[in-house]
């Protein structure tokens, strides 16, 4: 059996000191911010927050400054996003794009593509939806249906249907994973990845799907006869799946596949104050042992795309260990303290810890669902 290695990042005295004015930011710029705001960091949305991040050069940090970047580390953009998220900060403006979507036309679009929508990603003005998952597939990227089938003046002609699409209905563009050649029996073969303008292209349709507390976040997106421009494709024709893991790795590796819970860990260590005893304690230890113990990891995922070496596997095994944290906390929490949870209590333990409930079983399907997860890593391992 192989074994993977998470290597630890050199100790670097300037990120503590970017750590510093960043959290003295954040103290500042969210002062007021409730408990159940700040748990709602992921799905919170504020474009001028987005924007403020990019005024200081917070975003798009490690591309080269002629897209917009600023052509900082890997360790660096860590600091800021473990950070804004361990305060609560509302980040779904900014977040899929400077994560995972501008990296990838960093890697694989056009010189067009780069200088049009770089920029504006480093700026915080522009959202970006991932068009992966599909009705009845499941995480399974490899059963896709929606196709793109090339046209004679080289537009593309798209049909089918993305679910959970997150943001889509505040989308300015989306990448989009499809066919286009052969069929859902030839797998990864023939798979593609496009650039969508959500605002600009006629034959799609976004339509809410609403989630267990009624708020709107995720989407289904329909395409019907939708036609992209020639210069729509991302990367190369047929190289999709290749693409696509690539992708994968930037989503499922960083602090917040552990963080996004992290306001219910600091309610229950209030809540526990002074009347938790030996038990609360040592659950408390324990949870934070997990949470040290996780950071190393994905610490050690960043130091490889430092590197540039290839950290899919990694990542993979940081998202399953964090998504099995985040689903267990709520439960830890409820055995510790006696408190019904209750999104409109004054108690701000009762409300966060309603939230993390209701959202908890999301954790273990975004990004790749544990068992898809675990076959990969179990393939890379050797052992499958």
């Amino acid at each position: 059996m192989k074994t993977l290695e998470f290597p630890a990042p050199p100790p670097r005295a300037g990120d503590e000191d970017l750590r510093r004015e960043v959290r003295n930011f954040l103290e500042s710029r969210l002062e007021g911010r409730s408990p159940l705001q700040r748990a709602e960091s992921w799905n919170g949305f504020d474009r001028q927050f987005s924007r403020e991040l990019g005024q200081r050069g917070w975003l798009g940090m490690t591309w080269p400054r002629k897209y917009g970047g600023h052509e900082r580390t890997a360790f660096e953009r860590y600091v800021v996003m473990e950070e804004t998220l361990a305060a609560g900060a509302p980040v779904a403006a900014h977040w899929i794009a400077d994560r995972q979507s501008g990296p990838t036309i960093l890697r694989y679009g056009t010189e067009a593509q780069k200088e049009a929508i770089l920029p504006k990603i480093a700026a915080g003005e522009c959202t970006f939806c991932i068009g992966m998952s599909e009705p009845d597939a499941g995480s399974d990227l490899a059963a896709t249906r929606t196709r793109a089938e090339r046209q004679a003046d080289g537009s593309w002609r798209v049909n089918g249907t993305k679910l959970w699409t997150t943001y889509a209905h505040e989308a300015h563009y989306m990448i989009l994973f499809c066919r286009t050649s052969g069929s859902p029996a030839d797998r990864h073969k023939g798979t593609s990845q496009m650039l969508v303008d959500m605002r600009a292209t006629p034959g799609v349709t976004v339509n809410p799907v609403l989630d267990l507390m009624g708020q709107h976040h995720f989407n289904e997106v329909h395409f019907e006869d939708a036609i992209l421009p020639a210069g729509s494709l991302l990367g190369t024709e047929g190289e999709g799946w290749a693409q696509v893991m690539g992708e994968l790795a930037f989503e499922r590796s960083g602090p917040e596949r552990f963080l996004s819970s992290i306001q219910l860990l600091i309610e229950l260590i209030g809540a526990l104050q002074g009347a938790g005893g030996e038990g609360g304690r040592n659950a408390v230890g324990r949870l934070f042992a997990h949470l040290v113990t996780l950071r190393h990891m994905s610490r050690g995922v960043a130091a490889l795309l430092e590197r540039g070496d290839d950290a899919s596997v990694h990542a993979a095994i940081v998202k399953d260990l964090g998504a099995t944290f985040e689903q267990e906390l709520p439960d830890i929490a409820r055995s510790l303290i006696d408190e019904e949870p209750d999104l409109a209590s004054t108690s701000h333990f009762a409300s966060v810890l309603a939230y993390t409930t209701m959202a908890a079983p999301a954790f273990s399907l975004r990004g790749g669902t544990r068992e898809i997860l675990r076959g990969i890593i179990a393939r890379q391992l050797g052992v499958r």
